[in-house]
């Protein structure tokens, strides 16, 4: 029997409808763990292309403009890689370095992540306009403790597992540079960082940034002196 006008009409809704609530599903994230044993022999020669930029002992620049990689957990060096290749974070700059054509695939990233992580950090980063003991060095304490350090960690260690990064030792205008992206969305960030921009006035933000900066290194993680180079570029 033909079908009728209404009941072509209500099929071809049926239809979108159920079109609409798979698009749907199928738009929802998924998580896949991978595990890989880093190799860093080879994660020493991929990172050949990245020392034209972040440099050979991965400090970065004091203006902020390259961060210092050195030291900073494996989950986090790898979840940015992976967020810049897809489009997630938006970094022109780094864009044709991390794709597989480029740096290979993620065995490639996990070597590279894990020879950074284990370069030792800048003992003389750039740090913020606000010294230990001025009135917005403890007011960046204040909103640092309320805000930042259940995430970040007391000491601004940061947590792999959880892939928050490590902010002790990072460059005081890099974290302010890029805090002002994620306030202007042009950084995509997580809820709960998006959520502070909301919480926290650009200056206590700011301060807390500076606050951070100020944060004493654990002395085994950093380089003997402000001379080093690192030999395996010599």
């Amino acid at each position: 029997m033909p079908m009728s006008a209404r009941a072509k009409l209500g099929f071809a809704l049926a239809l979108l409808l159920l079109l609409a609530a798979n698009t749907a599903r199928a738009l929802e994230p998924i998580t896949v763990t991978l595990e890989f044993q880093p190799d860093l022999a080879d994660g020493r020669y991929s990172y050949d292309i990245c020392a034209r930029c972040h440099l050979p002992e991965a400090w970065g620049n004091d203006d902020g403009t390259y961060p210092q990689l050195a030291g900073q957990h494996v989950n986090v060096l790898m979840k940015q890689l992976l967020d810049i290749r897809s489009g997630r974070r938006s970094n022109p700059a780094m864009q044709p370095f991390v794709q597989q054509r480029t740096i290979g695939g993620y065995q490639d990233l996990a070597n590279v992540v894990a020879y950074i992580s284990t370069l030792p950090m800048n003992p003389r980063h750039a740090k913020g306009p606000w010294p230990p003991g001025s009135p917005e060095h403890a007011e960046g304490e204040a909103v640092y403790a309320t805000y930042c350090q259940s995430c970040h960690g007391a000491g601004g260690e940061g947590d792999n597992t959880r892939a928050y990064p490590r902010l002790q030792g990072q460059h005081y205008s890099y974290m302010a540079r890029q805090a002002r992206l994620a306030r202007d969305n042009l950084r995509r960030v997580d809820a709960s960082m998006s959520a502070l921009f909301t919480a926290v006035s650009a200056t206590d933000f700011d301060r807390a940034l500076n606050y951070i900066s100020h944060l004493p290194l654990p002395a085994a993680d950093v380089a003997p002196g402000v001379d080093w180079r690192n030999p395996d570029f010599q």
